[in-house]
């Protein structure tokens, strides 16, 4: 777990000039780490700050220290948990609009597996992974898709679909790393 200065720390450099415009937010952040924790591509830190920021390759400097600290610490709390059982709890926001939050937590995730998804299709049935995957992509925004646009254009659906989204990410942890 993140504390509220590590997380205001964060969202500094995620929205710090040149591409704080087209940078994720915590959630959409939060989004990414999470995908490299359950999917079968663990990403470093140069990656999820390229994912995150939406640039092409990390700044000269470097990636942050703070940001580096952040992930690394996201990332193994995020893998202890699963490990014990536990299933995963998505950030809510203090203030504003939940389901934002949430959609800009599964644009991050979304993001993260279609940059890797020849590894998540590969590593496990492309078809479970697929159906665990639903949740995400219907809620991410990402897609016109005409059955998404109805899930998200309904308050209840998109409660289910929010609901499901923690037994998808156990599942799909599993999925890629449970012993054979």
């Amino acid at each position: 777990m993140l504390s509220n200065s590590d997380i205001e720390a964060l969202e500094d450099i995620l929205f710090a000039e040149p591409w704080g415009d087209d940078a994720l937010d915590f959630f959409g952040f939060h989004g990414v780490v999470c995908a490299s924790v359950v999917g079968p591509a663990e990403l470093g830190a140069e990656e999820i700050f390229r994912l995150a920021t939406g640039i092409d390759e990390a700044p000269d400097g470097g990636v942050p220290e703070v940001f580096r600290r952040c992930a690394e610490q996201l990332a193994g709390g995020m893998a202890h948990a699963l490990d014990m059982g536990q299933a995963l709890e998505l950030p809510e926001p203090e203030d504003g609009d939940p389901m934002n939050a949430l959609e800009n937590w599964c644009a991050g995730f979304v993001d993260t597996f279609l940059e890797h998804e020849e590894q998540w299709l590969d590593a496990a049935s492309e078809e479970e992974t697929a159906d665990l995957m639903v949740p995400m992509l219907t809620l991410s925004g990402l897609f016109d898709d005409e059955d998404f646009q109805k899930v998200r254009n309904s308050d209840k659906l998109s409660r289910q679909m929010a609901d499901a989204i923690p037994d998808s990410l156990t599942d799909l942890y599993l999925l890629f790393h449970a012993p054979d």
